[in-house]
Order: structure tokens, then sequence, then C-alpha cells
């Protein structure tokens, strides 16, 4: 069983993401049994998971598997990031209580997009990496896709801090770590990235954006936004889900490394059960994703889809 959407998301769900409520149960039962004929594939089969990888996708089944296998392919080809800390696990811990990255409250008089703030520069690079926060970010969009109707229909905005970040941040972000990070946490992922708010950045930085944006489509550069400061920023999103460090009503920092984990212990077994899920390459019938998975790490940057 799946959630019944409210009035408002239902219709957003039918206009923009193709979704028919009376042909749910038999989309769903499509992809389960999409899933049953790939030997190689050891994947989550639950129907709200499933029905979110549809919305994300707006019902195209040849995206759904695409979006699928090379989700759980990650699993398996690239577990520095996606299995590089154990959920709640000590070293996963100390890292989420420096408030690196965090799931924003819902706004209370309105429905909008659910947005993370990633706090960029208040680790140690000497002792942690910038693929650890992508690590965080893989499990707090999976707990949005699977707990939040809103996130799975419109999709995420990501809030960046740059408050902190210093050269030896911005060495640790290579080409390859950077593939790495579009592959898990752009192309695999199946919510929608409705847009990017950028604040506190160090002069120069511009530039990195610059040549950023070459890799973005015309959509996406729209969506980026960056602010001179927290007012503007306020500005742009909803008051209320802004941190009180930044000038909003949404809650101190430490308030919400605390809400946050209080939903990752309520998550737990959910998340353990995860570990389990990735894919058998040796069992895989031809090459397939595997070989566009891969690109995804080794190749040359395609420009970002963002929709």
């Amino acid at each position: 069983m799946i959630r019944e959407l409210p009035e408002e998301l239902a219709k957003i769900a039918k206009d923009e993401l193709n979704e028919n409520p009376e042909r749910v149960s038999e989309d769903l039962k499509y992809v389960k049994d999409w899933i049953e004929q790939q030997p190689h594939l050891r994947a989550r089969k639950d129907d709200q998971w499933l029905v979110a990888i549809l919305r994300g996708c707006k019902y195209n089944f040849e995206k759904v598997k695409k979006k699928l296998d090379l989700y759980y392919t990650l699993r398996t080809t690239a577990p520095d990031v996606t299995l590089r800390h154990r959920p709640l696990g000590p070293d996963f811990l100390n890292f989420f209580r420096l408030g690196t990255c965090l799931l924003l409250p819902k706004p209370k008089d309105q429905i909008y997009p659910r947005v993370i703030l990633i706090r960029a520069g208040v680790y140690n690079p000497e002792t942690n990496n910038v693929i650890d926060i992508m690590c965080i970010l893989y499990y707090v969009v999976q707990i949005a896709i699977i707990e939040d109707d809103v996130a799975s229909v419109l999709g995420t905005k990501i809030m960046v801090d740059y408050k902190g970040v210093t050269l030896s941040h911005f060495v640790q972000a290579t080409p390859s770590v950077l593939k790495k990070i579009v592959a898990v946490c752009q192309e695999s992922m199946p919510l929608r990235l409705k847009g990017s708010h950028h604040v506190n950045i160090p002069t120069g930085v511009d530039k990195i954006f610059s040549l950023i944006s070459v890799f973005l489509n015309e959509k996406a550069k729209k969506r980026l936004r960056i602010y001179k400061g927290c007012q503007d920023l306020i500005n742009d999103l909803p008051k209320d889900i802004v941190p009180t460090e930044y000038g909003g009503d949404g809650g101190s920092i430490a308030e919400l490394i605390e809400n946050n984990i209080s939903k990752f212990n309520e998550f737990r077994e959910w998340m353990k059960q995860e570990e389990t899920f990735g894919t058998d390459e040796s069992k895989r019938l031809g090459k397939g994703v595997k070989s566009k998975a891969q690109k995804s790490l080794d190749g040359s940057f395609r420009k970002l889809d963002i929709d």
C-alpha cells in the first residue's frame, strides 16, 4: 500500500508526473516483475519506495529501469560513497553532528520542495573528505524519498553554505570525485532537483561556478542562485524553514541536528536492510546499464539533467 496523496499534491502528480491513481497498482506490478527478471539485481520492492521512483522518472518506464539499475549498481561499484559510513554508526554520527547535511523542516502554510542544507566548511579537511558529505546526503535523500510525499512529488532544493570553506576543502573536489558525486547523487537518485541556493561564498569561488555551469543545461543554470547575504536567501526560500543562524524561523542548527538524528533512528531498520541490496555483476545479462554506470564514474562529464 502507498500513502494517499492530499488533493493538491495528487493534482500535481497527475498533471506534472503523469500519475494515474487508477493505474498505480498496475505500474508497480510492472516494475516489480521487471526487477524479478533481472538476475543480478537485489532491489527493494516496497510500494512506497517504487512509487517515489516512478514519480521521479515521471512514469517513464525506461527511465525507471535505468534509474533503479544504476542506483543499485553504484551501491556495488561506488561503495566509497554509498557505503562509506554505516548509518548511525560512530563515524556517521560524529560527522553528522557537525551539521554537515540536514533536511530542513517543511513550511507551515504552503507546499514547497524539500530543502536540504549542506554546510561545506564545518568539517576538518585533515580528518574528513567532501565524499563524507555525499555519503550523509545519500541517506538524507533516501529518508526524504520514503518519508515525504512532498519530496517525491515536488522534488528537492539544495542550500549550500560555504562559510569556513578553505582551499584544503576545495582541493578535495577533484574531477574524479566530482564525477562520482554526479553519478551517485544526481544520476541515480530518483528525486528531482528543483534548484540550488549558495550563500557565504568566499572570494574567487564565482570562477568555479562559471566552470561548473559548462556542464549544466539551461534549466539548471536558471535555477542556480548565488547570494551575497542571508537576507536575499530568505527572499527566495520560505522563512519558516530557514535556520535561525541565517535569519529564518526554522529552528537552530543544533535543534535541526537532533531532529534529523531522531528521523534516522526512526528508519534505522530500513537503512540496515538497505545495506543488503545491490548487484551481483557476475549474474548480469549483457552489459546494459553497468557500462553506462561505469562511464558515469570513469568517463567524461555529461550535462547534468535537472528536471
